[in-house]
């Protein structure tokens, strides 16, 4: 299995997506190795440690520099050697730092169908709020690797939800989160991790074959 890190801030609801997919054994690749969180009192922290997920919190109140934030959880990740890390309603913009050194290996999710409604300051509830006011009719969620400029790294994954009339963007939220996000996370994380491990045997095996 791939060891899986995941960053999170607030709810956790994408946390759960993942957490409720492998206790019905739909991550057979996965390892839900840890849950980082950049808030001691986000409820997700409180959604790992009832799965049984180690958690560490690194408090972003305690930092005044995104350069230092971004070096020392580098380093706090760094210590789980993670095959893949996934970033489910982590909130703090990052140095690119961060993405240059886990290159590769950090996917996020997303509500809206980037590129639309996408980069600094389209999280949570924000999004939604900017699809109504463009009068969309369709929406969704998408899943994408990690780079330096947020939200606009290559796509792995996207699903359309409908706008209905008389959406707030609280139904909004909770439609798109249902219908688009819980379903594609947990799909990419485990296409992600069998060509992790599909990847990993093939380099073994070449270097066998070297070394014979």
């Amino acid at each position: 299995m791939t060891d899986v890190v995941i960053m999170v801030s607030g709810g956790g609801t994408n946390l759960q997506a993942l957490i409720d997919a492998k206790s019905r054994g739909k991550l057979p690749h996965v390892n839900l190795r840890a849950v980082v969180s950049s808030s001691s009192n986000a409820y997700a922290v409180t959604r790992a440690e009832c799965a049984g997920i180690e958690t560490v919190s690194l408090d972003i109140k305690g930092y005044s520099d995104r350069g230092q934030y971004t070096r020392d959880l580098c380093g706090l990740i760094r210590n789980y050697n993670p095959g893949l890390i996934v970033t489910a309603g982590f909130l703090y913009v990052l140095t690119p730092e961060f993405a240059e050194e886990f290159d590769g290996r950090v996917i996020n999710i997303h509500p809206s169908l980037l590129p639309s409604f996408g980069g600094v300051g389209c999280y949570g509830i924000h999004v939604h709020e900017k699809a109504l006011a463009a009068g969309v009719k369709v929406t969704g969620a998408t899943v994408h690797y990690v780079t330096a400029i947020p939200d606009t790294g290559p796509i792995i994954a996207q699903k359309a939800v409908e706008v209905l009339d008389g959406d707030t963007p609280e139904t909004l939220q909770q439609r798109v989160m249902r219908e688009a996000e819980w379903v594609i996370l947990p799909k990419a994380v485990e296409a992600f991790c069998i060509k992790n491990q599909v990847n990993q045997r093939q380099k073994g095996h070449n270097y066998d074959t070297f070394a014979s």
